[in-house]
């Protein structure tokens, strides 16, 4: 198997809904497959050295001019590209430090009561739903609506326009993918442009009238200084913020779930002892994590850690192959719950290491003992569905039924996952 050959597999519908087989045929190959045009790095320890090198980018505005002509005018391209997302030092540096001020230890320790309060509302509104044996989808009515709700919060979203986002964020987060159709970026395009018209509007109520959320401060850095932050830049961050704040974390509790349901020894486990839900989000994000590859391509000639590759080298870094490198793991393809320091690389490693990741590390640490607590009957009712999506990993629905529950308050006896 080469390099093009892997992700031809990877890219069909059968590698995208499981793309484990393939990375495991790739591994006969050695850690570092190198080939005319990419390569693909599977390996964890190779894997983490590219991703703290900074003599491996990401593709902004300058190197995407040479390798993808005409991307400029299509709104959802723009609206990934001039973030921190999409742009190296200095300039990744300079917005980046704009916005960890909401996502410090402190601050995202702060928000463990909505957190928990949230997913209460949200269990309280299943178990309700499916009282009657009706079947439920998990998707909608609890691994979308949290994150999206906790990120909203954050960025000073009003409840009312919550359930609008996920539309948007489905169409534009299609050009994440490595390959993506006209058709696709079509729709992609319809979204982006109304989510940016939606933050513009957004935007100019903050300049109005300033609040406590994060919109309301990066408003303030450009309106005083937009040499820190441009308003392009403003408006991108802004869309990749919302995005990228739920996108990740829906997959995480969705893949989660059904890897618990699947074990339930281990969900059990769970359900007596909260305290077990830090190692169980690590193992799980391993296991199956919810962003499965990321793009790097090389800024000088770089000859190590088995590549040797001029400048201007395409690099598809596989995190979930390199989540299940059996060099680092025993047994990669068993889930363990007490595997002990997993480290996984789902949110990345070095400079561009998800500003989110203790955010969504703390929503799933709470969802998921409240879950096994509060719904001890919760069970699959068919298996659910994937979506066609190889970069971000995760269900489109998740049907189930609730069983018999436990009406107690959320907080009640350590429920928050404390």
């Amino acid at each position: 198997m080469d390099a093009a050959e892997a992700m031809t597999a990877l890219l069909s519908p059968p590698g995208r809904v499981d793309p484990y087989p393939t990375y495991a045929r790739l591994r006969a190959h050695g850690p570092v497959l190198q080939g005319p045009e990419f390569s693909l790095v599977n390996g964890y320890a190779e894997a983490d050295a590219i991703l703290r090198d900074n003599r491996f980018g990401v593709l902004d505005d300058v190197l995407r001019d040479q390798v993808l002509p005409g991307w400029r005018g299509s709104p959802a391209m723009e609206s990934i590209s001039r973030s921190m997302l999409r742009t190296n030092p200095p300039d990744h540096s300079r917005m980046r430090r704009l916005a960890a001020g909401a996502f410090t230890p402190r601050r995202i320790a702060e928000l463990r009561a909505v957190i928990t309060a949230q997913a209460g509302e949200l269990i309280d509104a299943m178990a309700a739903k499916g009282r009657d044996g009706a079947v439920v989808d998990v998707m909608a009515e609890f691994a979308y609506p949290l994150p999206v709700g906790v990120i909203c919060t954050l960025l000073g979203v009003p409840a009312a326009d919550w359930p609008l986002f996920r539309r948007w964020s489905a169409d534009l987060t299609v050009v994440l993918e490595p390959e993506i159709t006209a058709a696709e970026l079509a729709v992609a395009d319809r979204g982006a442009t109304e989510l940016r018209a939606y933050l513009t509007e957004l935007i100019e109520a903050r300049r109005r009238a300033p609040a406590d959320d994060l919109t309301s401060a990066l408003v303030r850095v450009h309106d005083a200084d937009g040499d820190r932050l441009t308003g392009d830049e403003l408006l991108a961050n802004l869309v990749v913020l919302l995005v990228a704040g739920f996108e990740t974390t829906t997959n995480l509790l969705g893949n989660g779930l059904v890897v618990l349901l699947d074990h339930p020894r281990e969900a059990e486990a769970l359900r007596t002892r909260p305290d077990l839900a830090p190692q169980y989000v690590e193992e799980l994000l391993r296991y199956d994590s919810p962003v499965q590859l990321t793009t790097r391509i090389t800024t000088t000639a770089v000859r190590s850690g088995g590549l040797d590759l001029p400048a201007g080298s395409w690099v598809l870094v596989l995190l979930g192959a390199a989540n299940r490198d059996p060099r680092r793991y025993p047994e990669p393809d068993r889930f363990d719950a007490w595997r002990a320091h997993p480290q996984p690389l789902s949110f990345g490693a070095g400079a561009h290491f998800c500003l989110g990741a203790g955010l969504a590390r703390l929503e799933a640490q709470v969802a998921f003992p409240l879950l096994v607590r509060r719904l001890p009957g919760l069970e699959l009712a068919a298996r659910p569905r994937r979506r066609p999506r190889l970069t971000l990993r995760g269900y489109d629905t998740l049907p189930a039924t609730v069983g018999g529950s436990d009406t107690l308050p959320a907080t009640v006896g350590g429920s928050d996952g404390r």
